[in-house]
């Protein structure tokens, strides 16, 4: 029979190796995380510049609009007026 203070190291050196095991996964767990978190940023970064894009972009039609509903006044005016 071993002795009782065997015993008890070679369960410790299961249970060491099990937390072991089990912050491996936990490492792994949040690296993964963070991975994702940092390309999640990034798509995030990468909409915000295309939304500045499209919103530069999108300035002139609302004055453009205007502009032709003058013209077109101004055209009807010019015919009723002859």
């Amino acid at each position: 029979m071993t002795e009782p203070r065997t015993e008890v190291a070679i369960e410790l050196e299961r249970l060491r190796a099990s937390v072991d095991v089990g912050l491996a996964r936990v490492d792994g767990s949040l690296a993964l995380l963070v991975q994702r978190s940092e390309q999640t940023d990034q798509r995030l970064t990468d909409a915000e510049q295309r939304l500045a894009t499209l919103e530069r972009s999108r300035w002139p039609l609302p004055a453009m609009a205007v502009l032709v509903a003058v013209s077109g006044l101004l055209l009807s005016l010019w015919q009723a007026a002859q």
